[in-house]
């Protein structure tokens, strides 16, 4: 949910095709169109020969079923009173600010009603209705692809999923299912986590004089891409009971979306692939979806962070540096294909880390499957960390110092406007995020 102030202003025109609309009604289907196809990126270039590649699925042991447990009352009346009053209501109208404040009197027939979906097996059909806000990320106006879509979805099916993901992601973590490799939207793990690990063994591998290549790996509208048939094999394979399976199923089925703004609501469109954006479930049926990507590593190291993948390895001949990881690189594109997800080629990039060895003056190319070469760079931003081939962090704290001066800055140059009370909050705001 977002907040009741989050507003999106439609651009005046938008690109259709080869001409230019100004029509509002018009721009919003149009951008409801855009938005709902976004997973269909991959059947649109991938050959039709690489549509059937299996994705790779671990071996793993025995695990014992997976069924739903009864919800609590008191854990719904504690979501129920933990609610943000100042998020938005999605398209149910269902207002949290009112489910907030009537918490104690809800909470018991809304615990019937989520137990009661685990018995059918079916979800209420407002509850998979997503209210869509586009808003502008940069670049051209006219452009839809400029514009990320803000998803809104029904307060109460947040509530509903929360309790549903603390289920899983407790059977997940009390039976390792999750790869060790893997660390997005885990408990006890996290981007500063994730970066700790990789930069370990990357400064491991320059304290040893070896050549250390990674490959930053970028694919496009990863989280719309999903394919649900392979996402329900994947929880069938962890152990997700038949009910469990016939509950998830529902859960993707007659999904709808609608683009809203400016008091203009577009007509509903199907959303047949892809996690739903803005759900509680979404990440982390993401990161069961990619689990066993790591598995075609190979003599490569690799990590993954929601859609964010690094594939490196090191040792002391260059040559062979870049070979292998060449080749674990063909591996992972081939599963990330079996998954559908596709490759962005062009944000795709790379990076040798060396701080004494000897620089080739042009290393031999990485290329992916489709013949593309892949770009060499000095730096790379990686989970909110800017890293160069020196490790020297300069780039990083060049960034950092950026975006503290020009805050404090504006601070300084209107600091006869502001109280002190309200310096104290705007720096708390806007400057001490940039420190944590």
């Amino acid at each position: 949910m977002e907040n009741k102030n989050t507003s999106s202003q439609l651009p005046t025109a938008l690109r259709i095709g080869n001409s230019v609309t100004t029509d509002k009604p018009t721009i919003i289907e149009n951008f409801n169109k855009h938005f709902s196809t976004a997973g269909h990126a991959f059947h649109l270039t991938t050959p039709t020969a690489f549509n059937s590649t299996a994705p790779l699925t671990a071996t793993r042991p025995s695990l014992p079923h997976f069924s739903f447990s009864q919800i609590h009352s008191a854990d719904v009346l504690k979501e129920l009173q933990n609610l943000d009053p100042y998020k938005s209501a999605g398209l149910d109208n269902l207002d949290p600010f009112f489910l907030k404040l009537s918490a104690e009197i809800i909470a018991t027939p809304i615990t019937s009603l989520f137990n009661l979906s685990f018995v059918s097996s079916e979800i209420p059909i407002d509850w998979k209705a997503a209210a869509v806000i586009p808003l502008f990320k940069g670049g051209d106006t006219l452009d839809p692809s400029c514009y990320r879509p803000i998803s809104i979805l029904p307060c109460l099916s947040k509530v509903f999923e929360s309790q549903v993901n603390k289920q899983i992601t407790d059977y997940f973590e009390s039976h390792r299912t999750l790869s060790a490799m893997q660390s997005g939207f885990r408990a006890g793990h996290g981007c500063t986590s994730a970066t700790l690990k990789v930069l370990n063994d990357i400064v491991t591998a320059i304290d040893k004089k070896h050549y250390c290549a990674a490959v930053f790996i970028d694919l496009a509208k990863a989280f719309d891409s999903v394919n649900h048939h392979i996402l329900i094999g994947r929880l069938s394979s962890l152990g997700f009971s038949n009910d469990c399976v016939a509950w998830f199923t529902n859960y993707f089925s007659d999904r709808v979306q609608c683009v809203k703004s400016e008091g203009l609501l577009s007509g509903p469109l199907a959303v047949s692939m892809g996690v739903p954006q803005g759900s509680i479930l979404g990440p982390t049926l993401f990161s069961v979806y990619i689990n066993d990507v790591a598995l075609a590593a190979g003599e490569s190291l690799i990590h993954l962070y929601a859609d964010d993948t690094i594939l490196y390895t090191s040792g002391p001949s260059l040559d062979t540096v870049l070979t292998t990881l060449q080749t674990s690189f063909n591996a992972i594109q081939l599963s990330f294909r079996g998954l559908q997800l596709l490759l962005n080629t062009s944000k795709t990039k790379c990076m040798l880390f060396n701080r004494s060895l000897p620089a080739p003056a042009r290393p031999s190319s990485i290329t992916s499957l489709d013949g593309s070469n892949l770009e060499f760079v000095d730096n790379y931003k990686y989970l909110g960390v800017w890293l160069d081939c020196k490790l020297s962090f300069q780039t990083h704290i060049n960034h950092f110092q950026s975006k503290v001066k020009s805050r404090i800055g504006f601070l300084f140059r209107n600091k006869a406007s502001f109280t002190h009370a309200a310096k104290h909050t705007l720096v708390k705001l806007t400057i001490l995020p940039i420190l944590d």
